[in-house]
């Protein structure tokens, strides 16, 4: 058995004398892979002076590695945080615009939200109402989904006009680059 002394808490997986099945599948270098009871593999583990460390309890039987356990941790944060650096960040871009708001105007943020959606960005229009504009939401709901239609090239509806109070929002996300 290797020197390494773990405190339970600390434990992501359990190890050694920490396994309670009666039989494992035993996988690792140096070792013939198989079906082993316990026992069997603990002593295995003793012998190259390795942790037996469970990496699959919910297979059947629970597979195990004969590793030393720190390198083994070391390895598995080390693989977690590439995973981590490579998943992309998404952000939702906000564009605002009232029910008045000019043709020229609404050309402008299409522009910006065609550069936001092909850097792969989630933009959000949210329409403002002020004072009585708000008798206009129809309006204001076809100034939302022309502006869609004028960027459905670039991005995917994700969530139609909805009014909420005095703002009217919707939500595209990019498209999928094949």
């Amino acid at each position: 058995m290797s020197k390494t002394v773990f405190k339970k808490k600390e434990l992501e997986n359990r190890i050694n004398e920490l396994i309670r099945v009666p039989e494992v599948r035993l996988v690792g270098e140096n070792i013939t892979p198989g079906v082993y009871s316990t026992r069997e593999a603990l002593s295995i583990a003793n012998n190259l002076e390795l942790d037996l460390v469970e990496i699959s309890p919910n297979a059947v039987p629970p597979v195990c590695k004969i590793v030393d356990y720190n390198k083994f941790l070391y390895e598995k944060k080390k693989r977690d945080k590439e995973v981590k650096s490579n998943a992309k960040k998404v952000e939702v871009k906000e564009l605002r615009f009232t029910a008045n708001t000019d043709e020229h105007d609404i050309e402008f943020k299409a522009k910006h939200a065609e550069k936001f959606l092909e850097e792969g960005n989630k933009i959000k229009t949210v329409l403002m109402f002020r004072g009585r504009n708000i008798i206009f939401k129809e309006r204001g709901e076809l100034l939302l989904l022309q502006f869609a239609k004028r960027l459905e090239e670039f991005g995917v509806v994700e969530q139609l006009p909805l009014l909420e109070g005095k703002r009217m929002m919707m939500t595209m996300g990019p498209k999928k680059k094949k």
